[in-house]
């Protein structure tokens, strides 16, 4: 299906009746591409606290559910299970939408026992993902964050960040900011079919550059890296980040958590049938025969030989460009609670 990353709905795991089409039947066809639908989320709080040891943020903050990039081996799918949707193409058309989402972060920001924390945005699901241009529901976010100077870090496929220079900037003045471009191949070909609605990779190389020049601490999550299909261009990604302005790094794994196995063994099926086996044997080889593990620690690097080659691998990269790999400071030293609609607390 032509601009998404799934090629169908596979059964959701915690609802007891599927549907399956009779593909022998004579249907009509219908020419029409796949619409997205965009559902209204009504979410009372807005902040999820993180307990994860391996993840270094304290909440998470995310406007939508489901994304429309469409990545086929994104682990966010199964979280729409819960949702009562596929982990397929419902992940990617039908997006449930926050739209009080910066309202509800001004109140969660003002109350008098908010614990100061690092909040990331796309923890989950892109908040840079196409529809965003539209609503600006994360730039919204943005804008209360820059008034309180509260600390995030954002990590996104999506060149869009760039719009937010303004809110950026502010939050750059206080040590208060620092975005991650997930770049996961240079390859535009490969790009196009892996991530079908993302921002190309030299587009997100140009936001690096842009958010650098403007003070904005700015650096690249190479991930996931899919071994067999992307990993020999970790040192080449590294190095285009360098150069475009990059000041640190990080990478991951991929893992194929529940229905996303399935989903990325399609995708494989399509566009490199003839490397699927070998793909998905290097995956289980660094994830201890499995194709995920959601262990705290293991998830993000994978174990045994192959993992430690590629940690090696990524090291050695970042210190020959002198591409620091440990987080970037962001700090919640001059953060101010305000009211909504009035002026600051003393």
């Amino acid at each position: 299906m032509r601009g998404r990353g799934a090629e169908d709905n596979p059964a959701n795991r915690f609802e007891p009746m599927r549907v399956e089409v009779d593909e022998d039947a004579w249907v009509d066809d219908d020419p029409r591409p796949l619409q997205t639908e965009f559902l209204r989320d009504a979410s009372r709080e807005i902040l999820a606290r993180n307990t994860a040891e391996d993840l270094s943020f304290d909440y998470g903050l995310n406007p939508y559910r489901g994304c429309e990039h469409g990545c086929s081996y994104c682990y966010a799918r199964t979280y729409h299970e819960y949702l009562g949707f596929s982990a397929g193409l419902d992940f990617e058309s039908r997006i449930v939408v926050k739209h009080d989402a910066p309202r509800l972060l001004e109140a969660a920001l003002a109350k008098p026992g908010y614990r100061l924390g690092k909040i990331s945005m796309s923890g989950v699901t892109d908040c840079y993902q196409p529809v965003e241009r539209r609503l600006e529901l994360t730039r919204g976010c943005l804008e209360v964050m820059a008034t309180f100077r509260q600390p995030v870090v954002i990590i996104t496929k999506n060149a869009l960040v760039t719009r937010d220079l303004d809110h950026l900037v502010e939050l750059a003045k206080w040590n208060a900011v620092a975005v991650y471009l997930s770049i996961t191949t240079l390859d535009p070909a490969l790009a196009r079919i892996l991530e079908p609605r993302a921002s190309s990779p030299r587009a997100r190389l140009e936001a690096i550059r842009t958010l650098s020049e403007a003070g904005v601490s700015c650096g690249v999550s190479a991930a996931p890296m899919i071994p067999g299909l992307n990993d020999h261009e970790l040192p080449a990604i590294l190095k285009a980040v360098k150069d475009a302005g990059g000041r640190f790094a990080m990478y991951s794994m991929v893992r194929l958590p529940g229905a996303v196995a399935g989903i990325f063994g399609d995708w494989l099926d399509r566009h490199r049938p003839g490397a699927k086996e070998k793909i998905l044997g290097r995956i289980r080889a660094a994830r201890d025969g499995r194709l995920n593990s959601s262990v705290p620690g293991v998830r993000m690097k994978g174990t045994g030989e192959a993992a430690g080659q590629m940690r090696a691998l990524f090291h050695a990269t970042c210190r020959r460009l002198e591409l620091p790999t440990s987080p970037p400071e962001v700090t919640g030293e001059h953060f101010r609670r305000r009211m909504p609609g009035q002026g600051e607390l003393f």
